[in-house]
Formats: C-alpha cells, structure tokens, sequence
C-alpha cells in the first residue's frame, strides 16, 4: 500500500468499450465542453479515434492541446513514460483519462496503477467506465470476447443509444449486463450525453469509498435483487424479468454475519488468486475479521490484490463479511466451501 495522502494523486479514469459503442463521442465531450476542467487524455491512436480536427491547438508528435485546456496523448509508447512525463508538465490536471481501443482487455491498463510504483506514487485508478452499444451489446457477447471483459471490469456503464431499441430489448440488454456484472452503476444514454461527473471523479477504485458510491454493492443474495425495498432511480429492472446465466462469465457474492479469522483467510485468497487469478476479472470486499474493530476493504484485478483497513464499524452496523468474484469458469463450489473454513 502507498502512503502518499489520496488528496495529492491524480485520479484516472479508464475509458472502454466496443468498436463504435460511442467511446469517441464521449471523449470529444470531455475534450470541447466548457467544463472549466484540466483533463490529459491519453488515447491510442488517432487515427481510430478521431478527435474534432478544430480542437486540435498546437499538435506536436506526442500531445494535443485542446482550446478547452484539455490535453491529449497517443498512447505509441508505453502508457507508463507517458504518465511520467505528464506528471513532469507544468500545470498540474484535474484527472487523467486512459482511453483503450475497442478491442482491449482493460485488464493489463488497471493493473499498470496497482502495478507501476512511480505511477502508483502519483496517481490512482478513479473507476473503468464502459461504453455499451445498446443495439448491438446482445450480439458481441455472443461473439467477441474482449466486449464481455469490459462489462466485467466496469464501475460504470454507459449503455448508449438506447433511442435505437425498444423498452423490451432495453430491459432484456440491462439483465444481460446485470449476470456478467451486478455491481456496476449502470446509466442509459444517448449520443453518449451524460453528466461529465457521472463518469469522472467516481472513486469506485477508492477502498475508503467503495461502499458510499455503490450502496448496492453485493446485497444481492446471489439472484434475488433486492429493489423491492428502495428505489434507486431507473437502475434497477429486474421486476419480474427472466435473469440470464451467462455461459462463460459469471459473478459469485459471498457473505457471512460470522467474524473471518485474518490468519485463514489472506492465505486463502491469495491461495485462490493464485490458482484462478487468470479467470477472476475483479473482485471486491468489505470483511469483518474477529477481534477487530475496523472494517477491512479489499479489491483485485486478475491476480493483484491491494487491500487495508477502512474505519470503524459503526455502533449498530451490521458486521457482515461480503465479497463478490466476476470472471470465467470459475469453481463456485470450491470458493463457497473455502470462504466458509476462513469462518473464526
């Protein structure tokens, strides 16, 4: 864990999504809104992106200036040196946005922040955010891999053009999304319209704030999903609609009222990121250890886990002990039984 206080690293945000989900028209808002913001964006290739030409001050090889006071870098080199030498520029950013192409696994770019000591120094992974094709999100799940991946990875998702299909495969798209990954905040947009902080400055990545931004995360008891009880806007639409399992990707929650013993379960789960961190996506948890006062916040990416104490249980808060794994194949029954033998 790095010590550096939160308030002086730059938090990044990684862009995803599927070839012409709607990636660019995001990206072009960030980069021509009067947000009054400092943004360094750093995308792949200019050629598959295509940045409004009129934005463009000042092109030199590496980075673009905008005229909004936007900064934008092609990823040719290695995202590492980029992000070093942004941080070497005079005027610091507000955020910087990590833009991966439509065929990308987010994975390797995530993991850069947990991973890269001098980049983990100075910033810090703020949420991935994916932009989904309502129209034709059905069929690339189907058929392409990497699109299932970036729902699988995302804090957000902006499922967009959602003025191109009916309520009946509106619905039937969101409980696609809902079986890959249940804990994502899911907005429905059109022409990528949304409000700029909806999507930037989340902290999803923040231990100390996981839980404030995603309330529901992981009450739902495996299917049943809890939006009897309180409303949360259009987030939810599971009343009464057929819950897909999806094949290949699945999410397992976990939750026990019983104290986890620390002595048996860091050797587990590390034991199990180790054996099936290829097939883990994600994985997040709050967990309630005996003899402890304080909540401990843990995450994953693949097979990194970076984890430390939040704060305090508060006086009356249910101490329960809940994670979530989001990947492939993975084996329910033995992660069920190994998370029962870390009960104290």
């Amino acid at each position: 864990m790095t010590t550096a206080p939160q308030t002086e690293k730059i938090p990044v945000t990684v862009l995803t999504g599927y070839l012409g989900a709607g990636k660019t028209t995001l990206l072009n808002r960030i980069l021509s809104e009067p947000h009054g913001k400092k943004y360094a964006v750093i995308v792949n290739e200019f050629g598959e992106i295509g940045i409004d030409n009129e934005l463009v001050v000042n092109a030199d090889e590496e980075v673009f200036e905008m005229n909004n006071g936007c900064i934008c870098c092609t990823v040719r080199g290695d995202l590492v040196r980029i992000i070093d030498g942004l941080m070497r520029r005079k005027g610091k950013f507000d955020a910087i946005i990590v833009e991966t192409t439509g065929l990308a696994d987010p994975a390797p770019v995530a993991q850069t922040f947990f991973m890269d000591e001098n980049v983990g120094a100075k910033t810090r992974l703020d949420a991935v955010v994916t932009v989904a094709d309502a129209k034709w999100l059905k069929d690339r799940l189907k058929d392409a891999p990497e699109a299932k991946n970036q729902i699988a990875f995302a804090d957000v998702i902006l499922l967009n053009k959602t003025d191109l299909v009916t309520p009946g495969e509106l619905a039937e798209v969101e409980a696609r999304i809902r079986a890959i990954n249940p804990y994502a905040k899911l907005h429905r947009t059109e022409r990528s319209k949304i409000a700029l902080d909806e999507v930037l400055g989340r902290n999803a990545f923040d231990l100390d704030r996981i839980l404030d931004i995603e309330p529901e995360f992981l009450t739902a008891d495996d299917h049943d999903h809890h939006d009897h009880d309180h409303d949360h806007g259009h987030d939810h639409h599971h009343g009464g609609l057929k819950h897909y399992h999806d094949e290949d990707m699945q999410s397992i929650s976990l939750n026990t009222a019983k104290p986890l013993d620390p002595d048996k379960f860091f050797p587990w789960v590390q034991d199990l990121v180790a054996t099936e961190g290829k097939d883990i996506l994600r994985s997040k948890g709050i967990l309630n250890f005996k003899n402890d006062e304080e909540r401990f916040v843990f995450q994953g990416v693949h097979m990194i886990l970076d984890g430390d104490h939040q704060r305090k249980w508060k006086e009356g808060e249910a101490r329960t002990s809940r994670i979530v794994f989001i990947g492939r194949h993975l084996p329910e029954d033995k992660i069920r039984k190994g998370f029962e033998n870390c009960i104290a």
